[in-house]
């Protein structure tokens, strides 16, 4: 059975934050590195953190809002400064990948000057990714949904959004990502999990929390966690104890790292 580690560069919502970076979240099973979004200031994060630059295998973007892809141009400019040498797969809603290309190019990275080769790849429903030892699947969520009804007819695109399961051998992790309402982890939670990293920000807590009673999930990271819950954190923390029958949980602080 591989160890796994879990190193929380972002923690935060969607708005301004002073105290929490954005979504950017390192898992490492050995030997196999994965980075789930690139909020800002990932870069950063990444750098105090004195990993190698060919460390990170493949990139997963859950979605295209700011929150999630901020901080993606200056960690290519990263790889680009010190020298990552190892091929870099970005795997991300097929709508954001000829917009992130053609903003690389309006920034001057251009393929030429990387000593790796960069490529994308679009997320399919359902359909795992392979890395060495482990298996990433996405699913789709409704985090998007309403601004698609809203906006579809001026902006035709696709407003995809992804949760993920992670799989190494008897180790199974479910990233929610964005959600639109809890019910979108319903795929992650098809099969037991070790860990499930839970958003907290998009739906009431007690339908959240009603939701996951009784699932089969050993522990609970909850991140991205709104402003108005994080600033009454207790308050929230004891509607969980209540709620969650029993399943070990924790809210997640940027620069924390879970092990199993």
């Amino acid at each position: 059975m591989h160890s796994l580690s879990l190193r929380c560069f972002g923690t935060g919502d969607g708005w301004p934050c002073a105290d929490r970076n954005h979504s950017a979240f390192l898992y490492r099973f050995e030997p196999t590195t994965l980075l789930i979004d690139c909020g800002e200031p990932v870069s950063g994060r990444f750098k105090a953190a004195g990993l190698n630059y060919d460390a990170i295998d493949r990139i997963f973007l859950s979605h295209l809002h700011c929150d999630h892809v901020g901080g993606f141009f200056m960690l290519m400019q990263g790889f680009w400064l010190e020298q990552r040498q190892k091929d870099l797969t970005v795997h991300l809603p097929a709508e954001g990948i000829a917009p992130i290309r053609k903003l690389l190019q309006a920034a001057c990275i251009f393929d030429e000057l990387l000593a790796f080769r960069l490529q994308f790849e679009p997320l399919e429903v359902a359909v795992p990714v392979t890395i060495h030892n482990v298996q990433v699947t996405p699913y789709p969520t409704t985090h998007l949904a309403s601004l698609r009804q809203a906006y579809h007819a001026k902006y035709p695109q696709d407003f995809a959004a992804y949760c993920f399961r992670l799989e190494s051998d008897r180790i199974r992790i479910g990233h929610s990502a964005d959600l639109g309402a809890p019910e979108d982890l319903a795929p992650l939670l098809e099969r037991p999990l070790d860990l499930l990293v839970c958003e907290l920000a998009h739906f009431r807590s007690e339908d959240l929390f009603r939701f996951l009673r009784g699932r089969p999930v050993k522990r609970i990271l909850f991140v991205h966690v709104d402003r108005h819950r994080w600033n009454h954190l207790e308050e929230t923390r004891a509607l969980a104890e209540k709620m969650l029958d029993g399943i070990p949980f924790a809210f997640a602080r940027d620069g924390e790292e879970i092990r199993l």
